[in-house]
């Protein structure tokens, strides 16, 4: 065997989204990558809150030129 297969690999730890705690990426750490349950339903809140969103192109139901009467 090598050292390099003698060597456990280490466990990447991560920051939560949330409170930037250290977090294993694991099986040990269910709410992953968030450090717990109430850190998961506040990011979750932002969300639905729209305090939070994907950069996009504008929805084009909210632009004036808009029309759900397509002419049939």
């Amino acid at each position: 065997m090598t050292q390099t297969q003698n060597r456990t690999a280490s466990p990447t730890i991560v920051k939560c989204p949330t409170c930037k705690t250290d977090v294993v990426w694991g099986e040990q750490s269910p709410f992953r990558p968030f450090c717990c349950k109430r850190c998961q339903l506040i990011d979750l809140g932002e969300w639905a809150e729209e305090e939070k969103a994907i950069p996009g192109a504008p929805d084009m139901s909210d632009s004036d030129g808009w029309s759900e009467d397509m002419g049939y």
